[in-house]
């Protein structure tokens, strides 16, 4: 009996202590956001793992901007006339190849396309509308998902999930407080007032 009133016990200490625990308020990084990204050492290596995820969608858009060779030579580059789009999305085969191919090399999707590239990127990078590019980054995503229908290496999964997933997952942590200008961000009056710009 008594470790039966200790357990409730327990239980409502528990449930008191997460009560007690403040939440984001206007963007504001908060006890329980911490909680979640742990230690010091956690909070430099998911800050590092975001600036590596931006870099990686800056790295795209400079590729196929200018043609650096290695995804995108200099002859397909954006700034001599090549279309960002036309090559993965003129190839799709699958499921919804009609719909992706008759937007391949279309002007509007070029430039959304590389817009999304470049805002998801240097938000993730600088730390910065994390929110925004979480949003952003999955449809962008998600788009390229189902363009890649069927998938070739599992049934279910490929990177692009998984891509998503983690920039989901490191706008919900904060990821950008850490070497980053998330607190900077989240302190301008434009962003207190609209958390979604978080």
């Amino acid at each position: 009996m008594s470790a039966t009133i200790e357990r409730q016990a327990g239980s409502a200490r528990s449930a008191r202590a997460v009560r007690a625990v403040p939440h984001e308020v206007s963007g504001a990084t908060t006890t329980a956001s911490l909680a979640v990204r742990g230690t010091l050492p956690t909070q430099v290596v998911l800050g590092i793992f975001r600036i590596v995820m931006g870099f990686y969608f800056v790295w795209a858009f400079l590729d196929k901007t200018f043609g650096l060779g290695f995804s995108t030579p200099a002859e397909r580059a954006w700034i001599n006339g090549g279309s960002p789009t036309s090559g993965f999305l003129g190839g799709v085969q699958g499921p919804f190849a009609s719909f992706f191919n008759g937007m391949a090399g279309a002007a509007w999707a070029d430039w959304l396309f590389m817009a999304g590239l470049l805002g998801i990127g240097l938000a993730l990078t600088l730390g910065i509308g994390m929110r925004i590019a979480a949003i952003a980054g999955t449809v962008l995503l998600g788009f390229m998902y189902l363009a890649s229908l069927p998938l070739t290496t599992n049934p279910i999964i490929d990177s692009h999930v998984v891509e998503a997933l983690a920039i989901i997952s490191l706008a919900m942590i904060g990821a950008g407080d850490t070497l980053g200008l998330g607190r900077q961000w989240k302190s301008l009056p434009l962003v207190r007032k609209n958390s979604w710009l978080v």
